[in-house]
Formats: structure tokens, C-alpha cells, sequence
């Protein structure tokens, strides 16, 4: 029982280590990146669709990102997508492609980005400790139950202590990396 507990406490806190670095990788650096519009959502004949599904990207330079989609009429849709997207770059079409061309990054945006960077580091950090919450009072109510020893609880609290922090840390060590990337010049 115990085992389960922390085997699945372990899986979650790897799914949202993994959310974390898709949610921190949106986030912009010097370069173009088509991973910026990873969560973008374009709506498509009344349904909302994520861009990668749409159009193909291309980065022809450092700034640039050439969005090409694979059906025509949904230029229009895409183009506002990406103007209302969090991403601060302007759109322009030609009429086949979209191009987007990143400015450069002042110093001050550079630090938004980090502090936006560490909010989302930070909700990645409490969604950890709430599955480490949780694991936490299934062990106690099997210890309370009678199900397992006081021994075994303390020792399944010592592992989940363990995962815990190693889980945090792998975020932190995330975040210090992605801040470096955002305020090299």
C-alpha cells in the first residue's frame, strides 16, 4: 500500500516537473524559438486548436519565425492568435506566410520574463508539496487504519520527504537555468 502511494506520488511529481519545463520553455529567450507558441490556441471553425496543429514554423534567422499554414483560410485566425498571445511580437502576413520577428529584449523586459519565470517555477514548487500533501495523509490514514506499522509511515514519510525535495530541486535548478538563458545579452 505504501509503495503504491509513493510510486504514484512519484509519477505525479514527475508529470508536473515535465508541465513545468513546457510552461517555463514558452517563455522567450534572445532567440526565435517555435516552441514560444507551443500554447497557443487558435480558433479554428468554432473550435479551439492548438498552432503546432495548424502551420508549419521555420527560423530562417535569430529573430524570426516563419509560420506557414497548412490551410489558407485559417491565415486570418492564426495572425490574431498570435497578436493576442503573451508572446510580445507582432505578427505580419503576406498572404501565404505569417512572420513574426522577435524584438530585442530591453534589460527590463529581460527581467519580467525572470520574475514571470519564478511565478511559474513557484506554482510548479506548490503543486509538488500538494501531492506531497496528499501522500502524506493517505500514509497517516493507513498508519491510523492499522493497515501498516508506525515504523513503516515513518520510513514512507522519510522517502516522500526525499522525493519531495529532490523534485524541488530539480525545479529550481530549471529556473536558475532559464533565468541565465533570459538575462545573457
Amino acid at each position: 500500500m505504501i509503495d503504491e502511494t509513493l510510486l504514484e506520488a512519484a509519477d505525479k511529481m514527475e508529470r508536473s516537473i515535465e508541465a513545468a519545463k513546457e510552461d517555463i520553455a514558452t517563455i522567450r529567450t534572445g532567440r526565435a524559438n517555435p516552441g514560444l507558441y507551443a500554447k497557443v490556441m487558435v480558433e479554428y471553425y468554432g473550435t479551439p486548436t492548438p498552432l503546432q496543429q495548424l502551420a508549419s514554423f521555420a527560423t530562417p534567422d535569430a529573430r524570426t519565425i516563419l509560420i506557414t499554414p497548412y490551410d489558407a483560410t485559417a491565415l486570418r485566425d492564426i495572425e490574431k492568435a498570435l497578436g493576442d498571445s503573451e508572446v510580445g511580437a507582432n505578427p505580419s502576413n503576406d498572404g501565404k506566410t505569417i512572420r513574426v520577428v522577435m524584438p530585442e529584449l530591453t534589460q527590463e523586459r529581460r527581467k519580467e520574463y525572470v520574475k514571470i519565470v519564478k511565478g511559474k517555477g513557484e506554482d510548479a514548487k506548490v503543486a509538488i508539496r500538494n501531492l506531497r500533501r496528499k501522500a502524506k495523509d493517505a500514509i497517516d490514514k493507513l498508519v491510523k487504519d492499522g493497515e501498516v506499522g508506525e515504523d513503516d509511515g515513518a520510513r514512507a514519510e522519510k522517502e516522500l520527504d526525499a522525493l519531495t525535495k529532490k523534485n524541488v530541486d530539480t525545479i529550481d535548478e530549471l529556473l536558475k537555468r532559464k533565468e541565465a538563458e533570459l538575462l545573457e545579452v
